[in-house]
């Protein structure tokens, strides 16, 4: 089945405390607009009951309290805002990440550069002269799914995932990028690591990253990742917010 864009968005059921807003079933920059767009009309004009909305690649999930809200009620309400929701035109912030390719830092550059007749130094360069869109945050706490992967690095996840890779790994699967947030299990292919934390429970902020923003990875040396972890651990974002 080929991907499509829906014009009239469909509405799920989730259980009786949960409804999903779906736009579509393609990664596409305007599904993702319209679904961070509904998002922020809820939090302008939250109905009554609205506990939480959690925006994904092409829908938004909505919870809600049933002892405070008409599920019928709350279906119609969503069908209108999302039929005339308009994608979202402005994204959020701009980060630049720092990034520590290959080695001990990036284990499986070598391989996605041979699997691609490329040299590592290639692969680093498609990987960082990318622009990547959060499109979501999900899985774990603070993980960023990124698209805007160049087509020439798209590889299969491994076959026999990796019971637990570092924090903060710099990561590709299928068409995908990403950041991981903290250890974790996954088949994703490791092409480095970044001292920035889009995860720390003690920072204020918590999560550095948020759907509708924008990453580009700087490489640097690994003689630079001392100094740019203790800042990181002294709860500095070490990432840069920059004009597009």
């Amino acid at each position: 089945m080929s991907g499509c864009i829906v014009q009239t968005p469909r509405i799920l059921p989730c259980g009786d405390g949960a409804l999903s807003v779906d736009f579509g079933n393609v990664i596409d920059p305007d599904v993702n607009g319209r679904v961070l767009a509904l998002d922020d009309a809820l939090r302008l004009r939250a109905p009554a009951g609205l506990l939480e909305t959690v925006p994904t690649y092409r829908s938004l999930m909505i919870q809600f309290d049933p002892t405070l809200t008409d599920y019928d009620a709350l279906e119609r309400l969503l069908t209108d805002e999302a039929q005339n929701v308009a994608p979202q035109s402005t994204l959020g912030k701009r980060w630049r990440v720092p990034v520590v390719y290959g080695g001990p830092f990036g284990i499986d550059l070598e391989d996605v550069a041979q699997r691609h007749g490329l040299s590592a130094h290639q692969v680093i360069d498609l990987h960082a002269q990318a622009v990547y869109r959060v499109y979501m945050i999900g899985f774990l706490p603070g993980f960023a799914y990124l698209g805007g992967l160049d087509p020439r690095l798209a590889t299969p996840r491994r076959t026999k995932p990796r019971a637990k890779i570092p924090a903060s790994s710099i990561i590709i699967g299928g068409q995908q990028a990403g950041v991981a947030s903290i250890e974790c299990p996954s088949g994703w292919h490791i092409l480095g690591r970044t001292p920035v934390r889009s995860y720390d429970p003690g920072r204020d902020p918590t999560f550095l990253l948020a759907a509708g923003d924008e990453v580009v990875f700087q490489p640097i040396d690994a003689s630079r990742w001392d100094e740019l972890e203790r800042a990181a651990e002294a709860g500095e974002p070490v990432a840069e917010q920059v004009s597009p």
